[in-house]
């Protein structure tokens, strides 16, 4: 149901207060960073075409990316080779949790980008002679499509290659399919470092914008990723960005979207805003609860749903 609201004049602070009650789901334990989170952070931040952004709360609590860097690093590698990515990466939903240790059984290339064993590939095949330089073009391809300079958590990026053992499982199980195009480590280093990227809600939600206006950054004007690239990133946000919850997102919010474990969550309104919602506490799929919820009032609210 939609009103006379607009994102201009919408109160995200009322949206904040009568979700921020909600004490549901859990905190995410798969590195220390992460389990020390404070269940009760949550912010809210919108971003419309002329670059005003709009927060609530916890908006400037800076969090590592997590899964939510898997759109922008794909994005990132069909700029740089667009053919290579599309014959390497699938791009169907799988029903199945982020890290399943699966890949299609006829060609061994992972699923989808946005699952764990996609997103080691994807960043593997951005530009750079070794870890360090693909490393660096992620962080570079990040800041301009958030407008502001990036930095990633060291500790964050040290505990991700750690416990990274199932990922580690992945690349092996690519590596022997002859999917991976390089060792093991050094996908888990790229990877782990992309994920460690620290961003706040209100960056995440101009990262958002920039892919919900085409590639343009609404703060620096700046076309960071071709239009076509963005339609295709958007496509599998749509379909796949919200793990095995994404059938049930599109159908009730209805925009492509991603979320991460540490509690972030990014969706775009094509031609309308960039959201992201911050709050560490994830129902069973992975996804924030109250960053779910938040998206769906938005979405009606505004009369958000692309199919609407």
């Amino acid at each position: 149901m939609t009103s006379d609201r607009t994102p201009d004049n919408y109160d995200l602070a009322a949206l904040r207060e009568q979700l921020l009650g909600n004490t549901d789901g859990e905190i995410n334990e798969s590195i220390p960073q992460l389990a020390e989170a404070d269940p009760g952070l949550f912010g809210i931040a919108t971003v419309t075409g002329d670059g005003a952004v709009r927060a609530s709360g916890d908006s400037r609590v800076r969090f590592s990316v997590q899964s939510v860097v898997k759109p922008f690093v794909y994005g990132l590698a069909l700029m740089d080779d667009r053919e290579r990515v599309i014959a390497a990466v699938g791009t169907e939903p799988t029903g199945e949790a982020f890290d399943a240790v699966v890949l299609e059984s006829d060609t061994g290339r992972p699923p989808n980008p946005l699952v764990n064993a996609g997103a080691l590939l994807t960043a593997s095949l951005v530009n750079g002679a070794d870890p360090a330089e693909r490393s660096a073009r992620i962080l570079a391809g990040l800041s301009a499509i958030a407008g502001v300079d990036l930095e990633v958590d060291e500790e964050v990026a040290q505990s991700e290659e750690l416990h990274g053992d199932r990922n580690r499982a992945l690349g092996y199980l690519m590596r022997s399919a002859g999917t991976l195009p390089v060792s093991v480590d050094d996908a888990i280093e790229v990877y782990a470092r992309a994920c460690a990227v620290l961003v706040d809600a209100e960056t995440l939600a101009m990262m958002g914008a920039t892919l919900a206006y085409g590639g343009r950054n609404p703060r620096t004007g700046r076309q960071v990723l071709d239009r076509d690239i963005v339609t295709e990133v958007l496509s599998v946000m749509a379909t796949c960005g919200m793990y095995d919850g994404s059938g049930r997102w599109l159908r009730r919010v209805g925009l492509p979207a991603k979320s991460g474990v540490s509690g972030g969550l990014v969706a775009s309104a094509p031609g309308r805003l960039g959201l992201a919602v911050y709050s560490p506490p994830l129902d069973s799929e992975g996804n924030s609860v109250r960053g779910v919820l938040a998206c769906e009032q938005l979405a009606d609210d505004l009369g958000l749903h692309v199919f609407a």
